[in-house]
């Protein structure tokens, strides 16, 4: 890479036949959209839809990407006058990893909301802004999991509300930019979280609300009456790029491109259309409008997410590093084709058309992506944020009808086991979560020490992440098993058991 000319407006031209890249003229594009939490999912998948639709000839909506935390997006694709690489990867007949790159227009503008927090609430502000998206995590919402409030003690919400003109949170933020523009007499737009949460959308609005409350109450009714703030489900496999990633693609371009994302060839986003202005038409890049998103999310957080994590976290314990190593073992395939099967399946809503086994066999074959490489650990992050979302909605409405919870409460027990920080080749790892210090002093004071029922529910006790779970006798049954096998006889050995009908309450 040191010796490429760096991909940019003057060089794009100069790319091989095969490598997709803008045909319009990215000088006349407007902006018609914020962007809050420019990673890489976001430039996988929304902004690839975006891409299509600008493609198409509609040229309002270029996007302004804003950082909440760290600049190397803004340093890395401001020197490409915001082009990158969105690698697709797959493999082929014969299993060999092939990969598609297409090279994304649709970013105009980089921010970094700590170095310049005005300049994030003008572009809110700005006359042809129509839409604020968001992609901050589950953690970005300074929500309590268990119950989705917004948590007015939150040290960044704390901050914010002493400081209006220098917000540091994506909710105030969204508050103080909405402030700004009805001062302008600018007309409302749409607040659209991309986030894996259930009613994503819903809990947006309440967080935004409630933050807005504390800052006029005026304010809070006008946007509750006049934004819209749409549920949507997005579905795409990003892996974090590695130094590796970014030769393979600059090589392949010709050029230097120092922040290239990957992505599977799979896509899927279903969005409630409800918006208080115009917007892209999406589908011209894979997405669907829907009168009601909350289905298509219940079915992806469940299936997708909650299969993803309880691979993750038995995984990275074996010391399998990757999800398509992972899958490929056939005791752990077993346990996650059951899973969906046997314990997810039944807990979700109807949607016609949809053939939940092929979803379930199409979801393991992505899993069996050899050419993403995408890390265990990677998605093991955040537990304490993601598993409010993705385990135990289903084990409530499991347990809430009388049903096994054994596969589901496996997952679970990973999780805890994951907390010792060590995998079962002593290897060490760091727990990377909002609530690691608390939650790894926990397990050492709980099932580091002995699994019991009093151990188990020590940890149930955890209010931020179990909530109302707290006390409940049949899941503590249910993981006391589980966990006594990880911790004696290690993840394989405890997946063979379950699969033979062990280790049921």
């Amino acid at each position: 890479m040191l010796n490429m000319n760096r991909l940019n407006d003057a060089t794009v031209t100069t790319l091989p036949a095969a490598v997709a890249r803008p045909a319009y003229d990215r000088r006349a594009l407007k902006t018609g959209i914020v962007h809050l939490g420019i990673g890489a999912f976001m430039r996988a998948h929304m902004a690839a839809a975006t891409e299509a639709a600008i493609a198409a000839g509609d040229l309002r909506w270029g996007i302004t990407g804003v950082s909440l935390r760290q600049p190397d997006t803004r340093d890395a694709l401001a020197a490409q006058d915001g082009l990158y690489t969105l690698a697709i990867r797959d493999a082929d007949d014969q299993g060999q990893p092939r990969q598609r790159l297409h090279v994304i227009g649709a970013v105009r503008k980089l921010l970094v909301a700590p170095e310049n927090p005005q300049a994030v609430l003008d572009a809110i502000a700005a006359a042809d802004t129509r839409i604020v998206s968001l992609t901050v995590t589950e953690k970005g919402y300074c929500h309590d999991p268990a119950t989705g409030t917004l948590r007015l003690d939150h040290p960044d919400i704390v901050f914010d509300l002493a400081h209006p003109h220098a917000p540091r949170s994506a909710i105030g933020i969204l508050v103080y930019g909405l402030q700004q523009r009805y001062a302008l007499g600018k007309p409302p737009i749409t607040l659209m979280s991309l986030d894996n949460l259930p009613a994503n959308g819903r809990v947006l609005r309440s967080a935004v609300l409630r933050f807005a409350e504390q800052v006029n109450l005026d304010l809070a009714k006008r946007i509750a009456s006049e934004c819209r703030f749409p549920c949507s489900m997005v579905d795409r496999i990003v892996p974090k790029t590695t130094d590796g990633d970014r030769a393979a693609v600059s090589q392949a371009l010709g050029l230097a491109d120092a922040w290239p994302v990957l992505g599977e060839p799979f896509f899927d986003w279903a969005i409630g259309d409800q918006f208080a202005a115009d917007r892209p038409d999406w589908a011209l890049g894979g997405a669907r409008f829907v009168p009601d998103a909350e289905p298509f999310e219940r079915l992806k957080l469940r299936m997708v997410n909650g299969t993803h994590s309880s691979l993750a976290y038995l995984g990275a314990m074996a010391g399998w590093q990757t999800v398509d190593k992972a899958i490929a073992q056939p005791a752990l395939r077993a346990h996650i084709e059951a899973l969906m099967r046997d314990e997810i399946e039944p807990t979700l809503p109807a949607l016609p058309g949809l053939d939940l086994a092929a979803y379930r066999n199409n979801l393991l074959a992505r899993y069996a992506n050899p050419a993403l490489a995408h890390r265990t650990h990677q998605i093991a992050m955040d537990g304490s944020q993601k598993l409010p979302q993705r385990l135990l909605g289903t084990l409530r409405d499991r347990l809430a009808r009388g049903l096994s919870v054994t596969r589901m409460a496996l997952g679970l027990a990973a999780w805890m086991h994951y907390l010792r920080g060590v995998d079962e080749l002593g290897q060490a790892y760091r727990i990377d979560d909002p609530h690691a210090t608390t939650l790894t002093a926990l397990y050492q004071q709980s099932l580091g020490q002995d699994v019991n029922k009093q151990s188990v529910e020590a940890m149930l006790a955890y209010a931020p992440v179990f909530g109302d779970l707290a006390g409940n006798g049949t899941l503590t049954a249910a993981l006391i098993p589980l966990l006594q096998s990880l911790q004696t006889v290690g993840v394989a050995a405890t997946l063979e058991a379950v699969n033979r009908g062990e280790l049921a309450a």
